[in-house]
């Protein structure tokens, strides 16, 4: 129970509010798990960053899980600002899927 988002090209200031209006309007409208694959994506700067954090915050206040699948140079970027461990980057997006549906499992304890 999650949704995904395939980007592709840019993350900076100029996409990102348009990014940030469309995830936030599906997070309020469904799942608020949340994977963003962002291997697609060329060239992440300090907005698409902010982004990710303000995201991740927003998904956290809604309790779902928030995760980010990443290639080498989203990562690069995340790691100089040391934000890998709390966007959850994870390497592939089965990966993402397997942590999520182990977190559900924990979650769903019988009362």
């Amino acid at each position: 129970n999650c949704q995904v988002f395939h980007l592709t090209g840019l993350l900076d200031a100029f996409s990102e509010p348009v990014f940030r209006k469309v995830v936030t309007k599906y997070l309020e409208e469904g799942s608020p798990n949340i994977i963003l694959d962002l291997t697609g994506i060329d060239f992440v700067d300090s907005s698409g960053v902010g982004a990710l954090v303000q995201l991740a915050k927003l998904v956290q206040s809604h309790s779902g899980i928030f995760q980010v699948v990443s290639n080498a140079r989203v990562t690069q970027t995340v790691k100089l600002v040391r934000l890998e461990k709390f966007l959850s980057l994870r390497s592939s997006l089965q990966e993402a899927l397997d942590y999520l549906t182990a977190a559900g499992t924990d979650n769903a304890e019988p009362a």
